[in-house]
């Protein structure tokens, strides 16, 4: 994508999240029914926080590092572990239940509406389904996958978010840059000020007002001290998302 012409910087990073994560954050994302925020982290936590009062609500703590998180809907959600394990996590109780186990640490988890059904990716490389219930188990599919690398700018991205309402997205690289792009026109729209660390994740809220960023070190560069891991949450202007309507060509 093109990022030749400079992009209007913002200004802050936004509101940091009181009581973050000890250790590096792995994912986080905004509910799709409220401004709820669910956060996992290597610190073996999964967290879940009210964005809007800046409130931690509920802590899981897991055998060991969580990978990544997902909602179900805002009474509970999923979690993927390196102990090989996929939970469900009740936040009114905070009860948890193990749904299913891969045979390696399991990278990554999301709830498929539209199935009705749980999907985990695992380095045993495999990616089950699973029954939400836990009555049935799962339905199991093996893929192989070619090691590679996408770069923009010359800097790994780390994490990307959409905002729903404009179809346009955000990344989040390891020089702690925070870019909004129009995919369609393949144009970035806007660069937030540069953040201290990492960006590990982002997430876009459901009416795509709020925009979450984890700051946290992501070891690109191997074992160095760092700042401290944070969450932030930005309030996102129209200007900053929105795609510039193209300039007609002048009338022959």
């Amino acid at each position: 994508m093109s990022a030749a012409a400079a992009a209007p910087a913002a200004t802050g990073s936004g509101r940091e999240l009181a009581n973050p994560p000890a250790d590096g954050i792995s994912n986080l994302r905004f509910s799709n029914h409220s401004n709820n925020l669910l956060v996992s982290s290597w610190d073996k936590t999964v967290r879940l926080y009210d964005a809007d009062a800046n409130v931690l609500k509920g802590e899981f703590v897991h055998p060991g590092a969580v990978l990544d998180c997902c909602f179900h809907d805002d009474s509970s959600g999923f979690s993927a572990g390196a102990d090989h394990t996929v939970r469900r996590l009740v936040f009114s109780s905070a009860k948890e239940d193990v749904l299913g186990r891969h045979d390696g640490p399991v990278r990554c988890v999301e709830y498929s509406y539209a199935a009705g059904q749980v999907i985990t990716g695992s380095w045993d490389k495999t990616v089950k389904c699973w029954d939400p219930r836990g009555v049935s188990g799962p339905e199991r599919y093996a893929l192989s996958s070619v090691e590679g690398r996408v770069s923009m700018e010359f800097f790994d991205l780390s994490e990307s978010a959409q905002s729903k309402k404009y179809g346009t997205f955000a990344t989040g690289g390891c020089d702690g840059f925070v870019n909004v792009w129009d995919g369609i026109n393949k144009k970035r729209l806007y660069q937030y000020s540069k953040y201290a660390s990492s960006i590990a994740a982002l997430s876009f809220s459901k009416d795509g007002h709020l925009l979450a960023v984890a700051s946290s070190y992501t070891y690109e560069e191997g074992e160095k001290s760092h700042e401290p891991d944070a969450i932030f949450i930005r309030t996102v202007n129209e200007v900053e998302v929105k795609p510039k309507p193209k300039a007609l060509a002048a009338p022959q």
